[in-house]
């Protein structure tokens, strides 16, 4: 006889007028608070190198379309909020949703975010997060106003910007976060057919005072069915300062490392060095400079099929205006080289 064991973890949160009679801590019953918000992402976008088509590069996947207005990212998101446990659950729709989650089927593209936490403890410092999780990877974020530059620089959109799984957090003081995660996959939803071993990744931040933040990020596992499974070994690390009040400076740097084939002593690795500076003109605007470089030689994250595979500096000058607090208007002119193949 077949015998099937199962292991099931379910964390839900249900909202409820009913009393409850056991004796627990008094702020478990404290109302949360709900919170509902929406963004647009509106662009246009000119290729002065006139691809056939609207699609651009398929290593970009924001604003990746050429002479046309269009969508990037529109999102609604509901948020729960309670001093031991909150949930998030966004939807999504827009041309960053079919590129970036091309991989993923059906509904499971217009999933933004989805996911419940709970605190661990009463100091309320350790928490448990599971679910469709924003990345610990890198300091972009897929929502463009909250960036420093109106495109994402090449590491931050050859990263992931999501991650699936559990992921747990500890801030020991106003000073320290330090997370461990287990996912199913490098920015992968549903997990990879054919792939059995799960993911994991580490995140230390230190922000010694509220002008400097210091990050290490991590992921460890593989992109790959285990037919063909190579071990893929990956460092995120980036700092923020506030130079002055005007001032913001952004240094980041990804280095990864990947097995040539399976159980294969050889590796091939990729890098990206990007430096960020922010500065503010005025209280409705602000002008951003971006220097950046991405090699991928073998094409383990940007494939070419060429002899010099991926191998690109880029520049970029942003302005912004910001008439209210919920409201960018911002322009960008970007630069990118690529080695004669």
């Amino acid at each position: 006889m077949k015998q099937i064991w199962q292991f099931n973890i379910i964390i839900a949160i249900i909202l409820s007028s009913s009393s409850i009679s056991a004796q627990v801590d008094s702020t478990w019953q404290q109302k949360p608070q709900l919170n509902v918000s929406g963004f647009a992402d509106v662009f246009y976008m000119y290729d002065l190198n006139q691809p056939q088509g609207t699609e651009r590069q398929s290593f970009l996947f924001n604003h990746n379309r050429h002479n046309e207005f269009n969508l990037n990212l529109g999102l609604l998101k509901f948020g729960l909020e309670h001093s031991k446990y909150r949930a998030n659950f966004a939807l999504q729709t827009g041309t960053y949703a079919n590129d970036n989650y091309a991989a993923e089927p059906g509904l499971l593209k217009s999933i933004f975010e989805a996911n419940i936490g709970i605190s661990l403890n009463k100091k309320n410092n350790l928490w448990l997060d599971a679910g469709v999780l924003p990345s610990h990877i890198g300091f972009e974020s897929a929502i463009s106003m909250d960036n420093m530059t109106l495109s994402r620089s090449l590491l931050a959109e050859n990263s992931p910007y999501f991650l699936t799984g559990a992921k747990l957090t500890f801030n020991p003081n106003d000073k320290w976060e330090i997370a461990g995660l287990i996912v199913n996959g490098w920015q992968r939803i549903q997990r990879l057919e054919g792939n059995s071993l799960p993911s994991f990744g580490t995140q230390v931040n230190y922000s010694p005072t509220e002008k400097v933040t210091l990050n290490w990020s991590t992921f460890i596992g593989t992109d790959d069915p285990d037919t063909s499974r190579r071990m893929r070994y990956f460092n995120n690390l980036y700092s923020q300062f506030q130079v002055s009040e005007k001032f913001d400076l952004t240094a980041g740097f990804d280095i990864g490392i990947q097995q040539r084939l399976k159980e294969n002593s050889a590796y091939d690795f990729w890098f990206s060095p990007v430096i960020i500076g922010q500065y503010t003109i005025s209280n409705t605007w602000k002008t951003a400079i971006r220097a950046e470089y991405y090699q991928d030689e073998t094409g383990i994250i940007i494939p070419t099929g060429t002899v010099n595979g991926f191998q690109t500096t880029g520049l970029s000058l942003n302005l912004d205006y910001s008439p209210s607090r919920n409201i960018v208007c911002r322009i960008e002119g970007r630069w990118l080289k690529f080695p004669l193949l």
